[in-house]
């Protein structure tokens, strides 16, 4: 349990948590949906396209379902997860209580590799793949990148990874992360991307949104 009442997992092999501590829902709503997706749902033309590293408990494709449907806005999802949550484990976290809304199962049991019209408003695709093993034949508007920290998974914050992420993010789109690391900030620098520092949520100093020049 987190501070702000809404759940995370711990992960023994990387000694990660998958959210701040201070709040899984309120660290998602303020990187991901705020400073990334709200700012295309109020500018641009549809579909929105958004691409996740790290589909993970699935609370930010929870979050970006429910605005889609608040903004009445097509949004594309498509997330990438090398280790799935297993579904006992999903089944028990509290995103639907803490958000009133329904619908995180449905993203954990829908098939890999399938694309799903879930709503009116929100296509959905998750692919069990890494990082490294993902391609795409489109553009996307928002980037995600939930990696685990630079310290447990340094291979995915490097410049040769996020130059394939910078590829295949529109100029104007923008990344979005929790992790300030100068590293990261340096590798996005030299990938193509704009970097403005953020306050962070709760106790966080900074995060990071990147915008593709």
């Amino acid at each position: 349990m987190t501070e702000d009442g809404s759940h995370s997992l711990f992960n023994s092999q990387y000694n990660q948590h998958y959210h701040s501590v201070s709040g899984a829902l309120k660290e998602s709503r303020h990187i991901y949906m705020n400073l990334g997706l709200i700012s295309f749902l109020e500018t641009s033309q549809e579909p929105i396209r958004v691409f996740e590293m790290g589909f993970g408990t699935g609370l930010n494709a929870f979050l970006t379902w429910q605005a889609a449907k608040q903004y009445s806005k097509q949004i594309y999802y498509t997330g990438v997860e090398a280790f799935p949550v297993a579904l006992e484990e999903a089944s028990k976290l509290n995103y639907e209580t803490v958000t009133d809304e329904t619908g995180l199962m449905k993203l954990h049991t829908s098939e890999w590799g399938v694309t799903h019209q879930l709503s009116e408003y929100f296509r959905f695709r998750k692919e069990h793949l890494t990082l490294q093993e993902f391609a795409a034949d489109e553009l996307f508007d928002v980037i995600y990148y939930d990696a685990f920290d630079p310290k447990a998974q340094p291979e995915l914050w490097t410049e040769e990874i996020l130059s394939k992420i910078a590829a295949q993010t529109r100029p104007g789109g923008v990344l979005v992360t929790y992790s300030s690391k100068g590293i990261v900030k340096r590798a996005l620098a030299a990938v193509g991307f704009s970097v403005e520092k953020h306050k962070g949520p709760g106790k966080k100093w900074h995060v990071l949104r990147a915008v593709k020049i």
